[in-house]
């Protein structure tokens, strides 16, 4: 048939059509592979919940339409004549055409990596599976710094100095956003090393204390004990002195009491004894010790030093209120008298 012979750009119409048909065939090959890929892998997780599976899943849940029609144009190209300027062409987009996917699903990798330890951690490590997204931020900038790259020196662009110039711009942007670096290596930090997490109950220098509730990118915010937000930023956080007292495992209480001098000495002998009865018969304590510690200007002072087992400030504070009204119970049955500062005058007769 001469309309088949017939040339069209170095080729004939029978060759056009018979690239077409490839590229049809190629495509319609790649598009059912992809479903075939997608729904065994959904299957499997919907059956063994694998997270493989569900990776792969989701690899090819992407948008590959555009791929594969570039794939299946460059293999129908080969059965094409075609000048080497347009081969070098098509060279290159097939190399763009896979950096591209491999970027994004380098993308869809860190993406399901960041959501399965957010999933997993959550309950656990609730300040790691807040910051993982900034590891993830910077996973996903280097990812792209570097696809950028290589697509860059694939279209013949010389790299080398643009390289440099990079490395001399990210210095002007660091010195221009150190704060906001500062704030965000911090966060990092707190991921990291876990000074803290959520729900903790810290206290800061300059009075600041409460829960915390968020620990993000650039600040971290606590729920202080009178009820408003305490807004601080992740670095100077972190400059200041952090008490946590979530974990705390015991409570070392450490009290004085002051008796009179006129105290009988036989009862000031019985004091470290009867301290020690009276602690030791609480929940949750365990005592220490007992002294007779000083003898001051307007009393005679006693020290005593127990434990409480618990981090619970309200059984801390129950147990203190029981020692204390028994200590006062004990010592009116004794006929003990507490000291208070009190000066006595002595007045003479200057005349005798």
């Amino acid at each position: 048939m001469l309309f088949l012979e017939a040339v069209l750009y170095d080729n004939t119409i029978l060759r056009w059509l018979i690239a077409s048909s490839i590229a049809l065939v190629v495509l319609a090959a790649l598009q059912i592979a992809k479903r075939a890929v997608f729904r065994r892998a959904a299957n499997l997780v919907q059956r063994n919940h694998a997270s493989v599976e569900d990776f792969i899943a989701g690899l090819f849940a992407t948008n590959l339409t555009l791929f594969n029609l570039l794939v299946s144009v460059y293999i129908a190209s080969l059965a094409l004549n075609l000048p080497p300027d347009v081969r070098e062409f098509m060279n290159r987009a097939l190399i763009i055409g896979f950096i591209a996917q491999g970027a994004v699903w380098g993308n869809r990798l860190i993406s399901a990596w960041v959501n399965r330890y957010r999933r997993d951690r959550l309950e656990t490590d609730a300040t790691g599976a807040t910051t993982i997204n900034a590891i993830g931020l910077l996973a996903r900038l280097t990812l792209w710094t570097i696809i950028l790259l290589f697509a860059l020196a694939n279209l013949g662009v010389n790299i080398t100095a643009l390289v440099a110039g990079l490395g001399v711009s990210s210095v002007a942007v660091a010195l221009a956003l150190q704060n906001i670096l500062g704030d965000l290596f911090a966060s990092l930090s707190i991921a990291l090393d876990k000074p803290f997490v959520i729900g903790d109950f810290i206290n800061l220098d300059g009075g600041y204390m409460g829960s915390v509730e968020h620990i993000g990118l650039k600040t971290t915010r606590v729920r202080s004990l009178s009820g408003e937000q305490i807004i601080i930023s992740n670095n100077d956080l972190l400059k200041s002195r952090i008490r946590n007292y979530k974990r705390l495992q015991e409570r070392r209480v450490v009290i004085s009491i002051s008796v009179v001098y006129q105290t009988p000495h036989e009862k000031l002998v019985a004091i470290p004894e009867m301290v020690k009865e009276i602690v030791t018969a609480q929940e949750n304590v365990r005592f220490e010790r007992a002294h007779f510690k000083e003898i001051s200007g307007y009393a005679l002072n006693f020290e005593a030093v127990y434990q409480v087992l618990t981090p619970d400030y309200n059984i801390y504070m129950d147990c203190q209120q029981a020692i204390n009204l028994a200590l006062h119970q004990r010592f009116q049955q004794q006929g003990i008298d507490f000291a208070y500062p009190t000066q006595m005058m002595y007045v003479t007769d200057a005349r005798v």
